[in-house]
């Protein structure tokens, strides 16, 4: 990574933040933009936008974290709820992808990541909302995996489970909480940040060159396997 130019967006907290950890360490020159501006520069996904100020002439990576986790029954959701689902973690997605790819396409190898869930693979009572959003970013994934192959950009995503980070502290909130979250995954325990970041680090560099076009399961073995 040392030497390469990474765009993080939303770095702040959470997997971004231990992503943004990982490459600083490793060398990489970041890039990171978020809601607040608390790490780097700021950017609202939400907002009507078609350029990114302050992004390097080349980028070699492109890693984008913001999502949400609006969890209920199906008849509670509004319209407003899918909206919004599909605004943060769809269309914000493809305004950035749409803004940095004149410096996608000037690297020699460039890797980009997004974030999908286990609930698009794993039927999830009330996940309607996300799990729809996610798979649409599957959809774009494999897509742009197809169109931008000749340009030599990698296309891939990480599909977690449940992960210890500050959007999905209601659901840890108390020792309950968690030890029925550990029951739930085959290995045992719920993710954390550190292990979706080694994740992403790992689609990001030289050693994933040959990977596009995919989704990456890291999940405990919850969309794989049957817990004993």
């Amino acid at each position: 990574m040392k030497n390469k130019n990474i765009v993080l967006i939303g770095g702040n907290s959470g997997i971004g933040a231990s992503v943004k950890e990982k490459l600083t360490d490793l060398g990489a020159e970041v890039y990171s933009y978020s809601r607040t501006g608390a790490s780097g520069q700021v950017l609202d996904v939400t907002s009507d936008f078609s350029q990114i100020e302050g992004l390097p002439e080349v980028i070699d990576g492109l890693v984008y974290c913001p999502g949400t986790i609006n969890l209920k029954p199906f008849h509670r959701f509004t319209i407003a709820d899918f909206q919004n689902d599909y605004e943060v973690n769809l269309l914000g997605a493809v305004k950035v992808l749409q803004a940095c790819m004149k410096g996608l396409k000037k690297s020699s190898s460039a890797s980009i990541v997004l974030y999908s869930t286990v609930a698009v693979g794993v039927g999830l009572g009330f996940h309607a909302s996300i799990s729809s959003a996610k798979g649409a970013v599957e959809g774009l994934v494999r897509s742009l995996a197809a169109e931008w192959a000749p340009s030599k950009i990698r296309v891939n995503a990480v599909a977690p489970s449940l992960t210890d980070t500050p959007l999905a502290s209601q659901l840890l909130g108390t020792d309950d909480k968690k030890e029925a979250s550990n029951k739930r995954h085959p290995l045992g325990r719920f993710g954390t940040a550190e292990d979706i970041a080694g994740a992403t680090l790992f689609l990001l560099s030289e050693e994933a060159s040959w990977m596009t076009g995919q989704i990456l399961h890291v999940d405990g073995g919850m969309s794989s396997i049957k817990g004993m």
